[in-house]
This record gives C-alpha cells, sequence and structure tokens, in this order.
C-alpha cells in the first residue's frame, strides 16, 4: 500500500509509541485505525434502512442493530490481529495462500466490491450537495471526483491528520442526529424494549427484510482489508512478543470504541424515524424524501424546521466524504495487496473514483436528473457486496485460526468457532437479500 508515494513497509511503524507512557496515552496513540473502519458502518447505504425500519416497525429493530454491532466488533479484532501480528493485510495473506490466478480473481471481486461502497458515497455526496445548493445531480457526481485530489493533498500532512479529520465528520454526524433525535422527544421505555429481540421480526415479511438488510450490510468486506492494513502504521516491535500483545489489546479497544460510536449512530437514525414518522409515513424511501419530511409540520410536528433539513443534508455529506476516503484507501491495499502492482499515488486513486462514477453518470444520462433511480443503483451496488463478503470473511477466520500463520496469537476456541457461525449466517443473510431484491 503505498502513501504519497510510499511503501506499506516504509509507512509502517510511522507513528510513534512511547517505551514508557501511561495507558490513556498509549491508548490515544493507538486510536485512528478503528476511526477510518467505523466510517463504513454509518455510510448512506445504511440510512435509509435504518430510519425506514424505525418509520416502518417504531423501536423493534433496535436489537438488530445490537447484535450486528457485536458482530462487526468481532471480525474488525480479528483482521486487526492478523495484521498486527503476520505485516501483511488480509489482501496479502489471502494472496499467499492462494496464488497468482486466483488472486487476479479475486482481486476482481473485492475490486467490484469497492467500487459498489464507493458508489453510494458518491450518490450520498452528489444527493447532499443538491439538497444543500441546488446543485444538479450529474454536476454533483463530477465534483465528487475532486475529493481524490483533496485525499492527495491532504496525505501530505501525514496518516495521522487523515485520521482526525475523519473523526471531526464522524463527530459532526454524531451530534446531528443526536440533536435531532433530542428535539423528537422519543419513548425511552420504548427505546429500552427495542434492544429485547421480539418475534415480530420473524413473524412480519416486511419487519425481515429491513432486518436482513441491516445485519447484511453490517460487514463491509473492504473495512477487514482496510483495518488490516492500517494497524500496521504504529510503531510496536514486530519481534517482541510483549508489545505485539499490546498492541493487539489496544487495537482491539480503539476498535470497539470506534464501532460503539457508530453503533450509536446508527441507534439515533433507527430512533429518528421511529420518534417521527412511525404512524406517521411509512413511504420514506429516498433521502430528498426525507428531508422534505423534517420540514412538513404535518408529519415532524412544531419542531419541523429548515435548519433539522440543512442539518440532515450536512450529515449526509459528511457521511459520503468520510466513506470516500476510507473506500479509496481500501483500493489501494487491495490492489497491492491481490496482484502486487504498485501504481503512482494519483493515478491509482483516480482510477478507483472513475470506475465508480461511470455507473452513475451512465444511470443519471439515461433516466436524467433522478434521485429514484440512482437510489436503486445504490441498493443495487449494496446487494453485490454481499457476494464479495464471503471472499473477505472466510479467509480471515481461516487465517487467524490457523497456528502455523498466527502462532501463540491465534484466536480462541470460542471465538473460532463463535466466527465461523457467524461468517456462515452472514452468507445465508446476504444470499437471502440477494434473492430477495431481486424477486420483488
Amino acid at each position: 500500500m503505498n502513501y504519497n508515494g510510499k511503501s506499506l513497509e516504509e509507512i509502517n511503524g510511522t507513528i510513534e509509541i512511547p517505551k514508557k507512557a501511561s495507558f490513556l496515552k498509549k491508548l490515544f496513540i493507538f486510536t485512528g485505525p478503528g476511526v477510518l473502519v467505523s466510517v463504513g458502518y454509518m455510510d448512506p447505504g445504511n440510512w435509509i434502512t435504518s430510519i425506514a425500519g424505525g418509520a416502518q416497525y417504531s423501536y423493534t429493530l433496535l436489537f438488530v442493530i445490537l447484535f450486528s454491532s457485536i458482530i462487526a466488533m468481532i471480525l474488525q479484532s480479528m483482521a486487526a490481529r492478523l495484521g498486527i501480528v503476520t505485516g501483511m493485510d488480509l489482501a496479502q495473506a489471502t494472496r499467499r495462500n492462494v496464488g497468482k490466478k486466483s488472486g487476479v480473481i479475486l482481486w476482481i471481486i473485492t475490486e467490484l466490491a469497492i467500487m459498489a461502497t464507493d458508489i453510494a458515497e458518491i450518490i450520498g455526496s452528489a444527493i447532499a450537495l443538491n439538497l444543500l445548493f441546488g446543485i444538479p445531480l450529474l454536476l454533483g457526481v463530477f465534483i465528487t471526483i475532486l475529493d481524490v485530489f483533496l485525499l492527495l493533498l491532504l496525505m501530505k500532512f501525514g496518516f495521522r491528520k487523515i485520521e482526525a479529520i475523519v473523526a471531526t465528520l464522524i463527530i459532526t454526524i454524531f451530534a446531528v442526529f443526536f440533536y435531532e433525535v433530542y428535539l423528537a422527544t422519543p419513548n425511552v421505555p420504548d427505546i429500552i424494549n427495542g434492544f429485547i429481540p421480539s418475534k415480530t421480526v420473524f413473524n412480519n415479511q416486511g419487519a425481515l427484510l429491513i432486518a436482513l438488510g441491516i445485519v447484511g450490510a453490517t460487514v463491509m468486506p473492504h473495512n477487514l482489508y482496510l483495518h488490516s492494513s492500517i494497524v500496521q502504521s504504529r510503531n510496536y516491535d514486530r519481534k517482541n512478543k510483549q508489545e505485539i500483545k499490546e498492541a493487539i489489546r489496544f487495537a482491539t479497544i480503539d476498535s470497539n470504541i470506534q464501532l460503539f460510536i457508530a453503533f450509536i449512530v446508527n441507534c439515533l437514525l433507527l430512533i429518528l424515524g421511529a420518534a417521527l414518522f412511525f404512524g406517521k409515513s411509512d413511504t420514506l424511501g429516498h433521502f430528498t424524501e426525507l428531508y422534505k419530511a423534517l420540514q412538513d409540520e404535518s408529519i415532524v410536528g412544531v419542531i419541523a424546521s429548515p435548519v433539522l433539513s440543512t442539518l440532515f443534508a450536512i450529515a449526509l455529506l459528511a457521511s459520503g466524504q468520510n466513506s470516500t476516503i476510507t473506500g479509496t484507501l481500501s483500493g489501494q491495499i487491495v490492489m497491492e495487496g491481490f496482484i502486487r502492482i504498485k501504481l503512482p499515488a494519483w493515478l491509482r486513486r483516480m482510477m478507483t473514483r472513475l470506475l465508480a462514477v461511470t455507473p452513475v453518470v451512465i444511470c443519471l444520462l439515461i433516466f436524467g436528473d433522478n434521485e429514484q433511480a440512482i437510489e436503486k443503483l445504490l441498493i443495487y451496488s449494496q446487494v453485490f457486496l454481499s457476494i464479495a463478503l464471503p471472499i473477505s470473511v472466510i479467509p480471515l477466520t481461516i487465517f487467524t485460526s490457523n497456528k502455523k500463520i498466527m502462532g501463540e496469537f491465534v484466536v480462541s476456541s470460542f471465538i473460532k468457532y463463535l466466527s465461523w457461525l457467524i461468517s456462515i449466517v452472514l452468507v445465508i443473510l446476504n444470499m437471502w437479500l440477494i434473492y430477495s431484491t431481486f424477486s420483488g
């Protein structure tokens, strides 16, 4: 992986860890990779599902978000462990164990999955620009190409700065939805009951489909590649078992803290949908509809305000920008890991973005400045992620359970069997999502 022309080997250990430092100071230094990873768990692709789930089924699906977040914490901690112990990211480890030809095939599928992720961020950003400034969707899509050059510029200031910027955008998203939920005055006892599993999910086909959407889209394949790579940016002695153990510990704490924040944001989205729209509007399926609903007193009541809708659009833009950064970085990791091709940083990032922009532009040229059309493209792009999921989750489970690869840092038997169960369940759920999406 290259950062501003540097190879992965050169970027490894660039962030110094003092030999003698307090727990909190070390945690602060290790904090960062988890921030970048958490972005994938609150991207624009998840927004409508969570809000629509609240609007249609009140707080019932909160327990689904809880279980999904626990799954995410387990798998991301495994990805971090792999990177720290082996010095390889997931793409490199997979290529080493499957060979050149299989590596190329896996790279193509994974690259398409990253492109699918990028499509969601491009669409989210373009719609946010349209809502905030009235910029036509097609022009907004082309504006997102500039994100690539912005990332190149930010890289010159160091990887730590990237982490700080992403964290700031996450705080913005959190603050916006916390404020909007506060104004919506949700029913607290009902929220607490929502974290208790309900039979309604299994008895109601619509609720089950949304629940599957939440769980099936929880683990984005690119996040596992990303985490296993960027976690190596901290400077610890790769030959010192005690320092490796410490690095795993702090990386796991960092990841869990950030994913907990993502869990809170997703809960806020569903709570907002339930508090404002349950029993009032069950047709919220598009960003623009939600934007307008926040200004409609007949739906939202006296708190309806252009300020609420504007804050929503700002949060959407922040989410799109965040996910753009992490998606671009993931594209670099899988290219160099699977097929071992190193291109200039600007060229590789531009290729990744242009590949993602192309289907969105084609869709807009065919259907015009039509938000519903490109949001359907967003839905199908998320479904494609399901195809790539086994390619990342299953190898991760195999590698971190193998003593020849991990040595004494192999995951425990409990985590091993739990991760296999998670892998199987995620694959089944995603296969069902693919079937249900295309069967209508």
